[in-house]
């Protein structure tokens, strides 16, 4: 049986966003205090290729702050792979934390499919 599943990051685990900046060969996220334009946000700062200000990721509230001056300052793509890569890695842990396997798939719309095996090691 076959399940479609559209996932909406709540970023929460710092091994999840190492690894998706890992993925995407980012630097290695920074925990600190971090300047956006006008303002500071405190987290995981993750830094997106060409943006002038890092993505912050605040873990004890799964929220994402960032300051692109409405892409003027960072391409909007990179923020949506960095979220996309996030999802990916976060389902693989989870998925081997309860024992199962994982494969992933590329698909042409950019869009990536996971299989789950239940119980299995890749």
């Amino acid at each position: 049986m076959s399940h479609i599943v559209t996932i909406k990051p709540d970023i929460r685990d710092a091994g999840a966003v190492r690894a998706a900046c890992q993925r995407l060969q980012l630097p290695p996220p920074v925990e600190g205090t971090h300047n956006l334009f006008t303002s500071q946000a405190t987290g995981l700062g993750v830094q997106l290729p060409k943006w002038r200000y890092r993505v912050v990721c605040q873990l004890d509230t799964g929220q994402v702050q960032y300051d692109n001056f409405n892409g003027r300052w960072g391409e909007q793509k990179h923020l949506d792979a960095f979220l996309q890569g996030y999802a990916v890695e976060k389902a693989k842990i989870e998925v081997r934390r309860q024992g199962h396997s994982c494969t992933e798939r590329p698909l042409s719309d950019g869009s990536i499919k996971l299989t789950i095996s239940v119980g299995g090691a890749a």
